[in-house]
């Protein structure tokens, strides 16, 4: 078996998931929105990395003679990692797009609804339980562990259960919470009645005025005499 071999391919293999589980827990944290872009651009990489590990294992193993362990240590990760390729990458690219509208403008401060999609569950969960699922396949390789019909296996499971169960509870809380800051500006506007003042009065014509009736001559007194008649 070659140990040393093994080792080498799962620890590199580790050191790139758990790195990539580190950085997607940066993204939220960026303050402008070229930082938000060159973190998912970096994360980006990293993931196709950590695939082209996975890739590499199967081939380099199977150049070398004797039997090795590293392709089942490296079959725990692949589920979580496959949910990260089909999922989380379209995410990223989501990001680095939102992010390169205000090129024109780098130094923009993220929006909070980017903020709140680079704390989506789906983007950091992922990549961080593949991380941790990566860490058990090290004994694997090792030869401390046997897999399958490891006592110890059952537990470790486990433990990795309530691992991600805690890693995806904490990244809903935070996302939940980003989203509330989305959504303050428009819990702030109450519709309010205008006072009475400010509505709109209804315009009246306003009707044309009558013609005002001639007065009658006044009538002569008694004492005047009419010279005419």
């Amino acid at each position: 078996m070659n140990t040393t071999t093994d080792l080498i391919l799962v620890g590199t293999l580790a050191a790139v998931w758990l790195t990539a589980g580190l950085l997607a827990d940066t993204l939220p944290a960026a303050r402008t929105a070229r930082e938000l872009r060159r973190r998912a651009g970096a994360l980006s990489t990293m993931v196709g990395a950590g695939v082209a590990v996975f890739l590499a294992v199967p081939v380099i193993t199977g150049l070398l003679p004797g039997e090795s362990a590293a392709p089942s240590a490296a079959l725990l990760p692949a589920v979580p990692a496959l949910v990260v390729v089909t999922v989380t990458a379209r995410r990223l690219t989501q990001l680095r797009r939102g992010a390169a509208t205000f090129a024109t403008a780098p130094l923009t401060p993220v929006p909070p609804a980017l903020r709140a999609a680079a704390a989506h569950p789906l983007v950091a969960t992922p990549l961080q339980v593949t991380g941790l699922a990566t860490l058990i396949g090290i004994p694997i390789a090792a030869g401390i562990v046997e897999v399958p019909g490891a006592d110890i296996a059952g537990i470790v499971l486990t433990v990795t259960g309530l691992a991600v169960l805690a890693l995806a509870i904490r990244h809903a809380v935070r996302h939940s919470r980003l989203n509330l800051a989305v959504l303050a500006p428009i819990g702030r506007r109450r519709l309010r009645p205008l006072p009475v003042t400010q509505q709109r009065a209804e315009a009246y014509a306003a009707l044309p005025d009558e013609p005002r009736p001639v007065a009658a001559p006044a009538a002569p007194a008694a004492h005047e005499v009419d010279l005419a008649a």
